[in-house]
């Protein structure tokens, strides 16, 4: 079958927080085949990947032959190559993330498969998840035993420590002493602070330490990952590319990759840092892992066993974009039926 149409939306987002996201959010894309099969996939980059996709890509797309994953494989490749002036990382990966997911999307339709049927079967029948938010309580309640909480800088060290030393004690009476608890810096740590809480929160097991530097801080990230052992240095959503991983692992900056299926190009990104993550012995768990990207990259015996999900605070409103993504159940995550993918889009958003 050959692409007929290759088309990028920033969905009408009704609960977004201000600040960039407001209009550098998730994209959606759709691409249409001669064979009336169409599929979505989901990128990042916002309202700048639309365009990347609209105004650049979709050119080189329309008219090319789809009936294999090496068709993918070859189509990714085409676009890194084409939008390597401006690109290589950032927006123009974001977009191309997007495209690569609705290929496989399309790929999986048309043939009649999961898409982790189309990457060699299914290898877990369930795939353990982990909240990300500030509910301890609701997680345990929903049968979740991982948790990771945002803990950012936000006023003095005392102040700071204080915090996330409570946090501590109270995840860990709430989710019991063999539950998995993780903090995302999210960028905002110094090596000194790091340090000083891994002493503080010895006696509390945390399994990883996430983002704690900026991401290109390699060295700075290489020299602080033995110091803080046995917490796992954790990091990888803010890099793109099989290209950026091997940066990282030649520096042995990080103890888990993180990267992030809808933008650090795709699914066809992702199964080349899966593949440089085996040659370096290092555990991958994709940012977001629980969405329904990295649903079938891990049900397919990729990466770790554990998923991510975004939880948020009980009760509170969220925009529902896709249809057909699994709730957790006991605080693990099962791969739908259906082809592709297995989602629809919710088009009162589009």
């Amino acid at each position: 079958m050959r692409i007929t149409e290759v088309k990028a939306i920033y969905p009408r987002y009704r609960v977004l927080p201000a600040a960039w996201r407001q209009h550098f959010w998730q994209i959606a894309v759709r691409i249409d085949t001669d064979a009336g099969v169409s599929g979505w996939g989901y990128g990042g980059g916002g309202v700048a990947a639309v365009d990347v996709v609209n105004l650049h890509l979709r050119e080189l797309l329309v008219g090319r032959t789809l009936g294999s994953i090496e068709d993918i494989a070859d189509l990714w490749d085409a676009q890194y190559q084409a939008s390597l002036p401006y690109g290589r990382s950032g927006i123009a990966i974001m977009a191309i993330s997007g495209v690569d997911l609705a290929l496989w999307d399309v790929l999986g339709r048309a043939e009649g498969q999961r898409v982790c049927d189309l990457l060699g079967g299914q290898r877990r029948n369930t795939v353990r998840a982990y909240a990300t938010g500030p509910d301890s309580s609701w997680y345990r309640d929903l049968g979740f035993d991982a948790h990771k909480s945002s803990q950012t800088r936000q006023a003095s060290e005392e102040a700071d420590t204080e915090r996330i030393l409570e946090w501590a004690d109270a995840a860990r009476q709430t989710l019991g002493d063999e539950a998995l608890l993780m903090i995302d810096a999210y960028m905002s740590w110094t090596p000194e602070f790091a340090l000083s809480l891994t002493r503080q929160l010895s006696q509390h097991n945390i399994y990883w330490f996430e983002d704690v530097l900026l991401p290109d801080d390699l060295d700075g990230l290489a020299a602080l990952r033995p110091r803080i052992q046995p917490v796992l240095l954790a990091g990888g959503e803010h890099e793109f590319t099989a290209r950026d991983f091997t940066h990282i692992a030649r520096a042995h900056a990080l103890d888990l990759w993180q990267p992030d299926i809808t933008w650090c190009g795709g699914l066809t990104a992702a199964l080349r840092i899966a593949e440089l993550a085996q040659q370096y012995n290092v555990p991958l768990v994709p940012h977001r892992g629980g969405e329904i990207w990295g649903l079938h990259f891990l049900a397919a015996g990729y990466g770790e066993d554990l998923a991510e999900k975004v939880m948020g605070k009980r009760g509170a409103k969220r925009d529902e974009l896709w249809f057909g993504e699994p709730a957790s159940q006991d605080g693990c995550l099962i791969l739908p039926e259906g082809p592709g993918f297995g989602v629809e889009i919710n088009e009162e958003l589009l």
